[in-house]
């Protein structure tokens, strides 16, 4: 017997087409409206079976959520088409910088350290001597030290706003790796409830062959019976 999609009437030699009756039931509530005819001793092509699958998660989250947004189209499209979510947000970020954001990086990490801290005092104390005891006479910034505060100041008023702008991508960085987890788990969990659903499906499909099987035994014992009576 030829095998035939019964949604789009393409055959074996087109396309890869599989038995319906490995259809869940819960897509095949999404079918049957577009498909009154639909036998689930028929065929259908993989293509109109990842078709009805993506329409039923859109259904599924739909209704839990009452809205799909982009993000979990995106990871409802990639399911659909058995590609990978995963990726290496850190290594794409690092790419993406320009010089200047390398550079407010750096100066951000050295600003928040140890060695800035000790170098910085290290380099007023020396600023406070020199001009307290060894040039004190002719120092270039007596007390009370107006052009150490006026650097002090010109210091606060660069580093806060580099700062800021390394936390601004920190904070960008944390958000896409959020984002790639939250897809991570959202294509998991409709993964297993896929599974889920698959091998309650295969379960009933044998226990009711299960059933018949023993029906036809029954039936052959009692015709035995019959024919040893007689």
């Amino acid at each position: 017997m030829k095998k035939i999609c019964q949604i789009c009437g393409k055959d074996e030699s087109q396309t890869e087409v599989v038995p319906s009756i490995i259809v869940r039931p819960s897509v095949v509530s999404i079918i049957k409206p577009d498909h009154p005819d639909w036998d689930t001793n028929g065929f259908i092509c993989r293509e109109d079976l990842q078709k009805y699958r993506k329409e039923y998660l859109l259904k599924l989250i739909s209704d839990e959520k009452g809205e799909v947004s982009n993000l979990e189209l995106d990871v409802i499209n990639k399911l659909s088409e058995y590609e990978a979510i995963s990726e290496n947000i850190e290594k794409e970020f690092k790419e993406n910088l320009t010089f200047g954001e390398k550079l407010s990086d750096l100066i951000a990490s050295f600003g928040g350290s140890w060695k800035f801290i000790i170098s910085f005092g290290l380099i007023m104390l020396f600023w406070v001597s020199v001009n307290s005891y060894f040039l004190a006479a002719q120092a270039f910034d007596p007390y009370p030290f107006i052009l150490l505060n006026l650097v002090l100041s010109c210091l606060a008023a660069l580093q806060a706003p580099i700062i800021m702008m390394s936390q601004n991508r920190q904070e960008a960085r944390d958000r896409n790796r959020a984002e790639q987890d939250y897809k991570i788990n959202l294509k998991a969990e409709l993964e297993l409830r896929q599974l889920h659903q698959k091998v309650d499906h295969l379960l009933i499909q044998q226990w009711e062959r299960m059933a018949e099987i023993q029906a036809i035994q029954l039936e052959m014992l009692d015709e035995l019976k019959k024919s040893t009576a007689g």
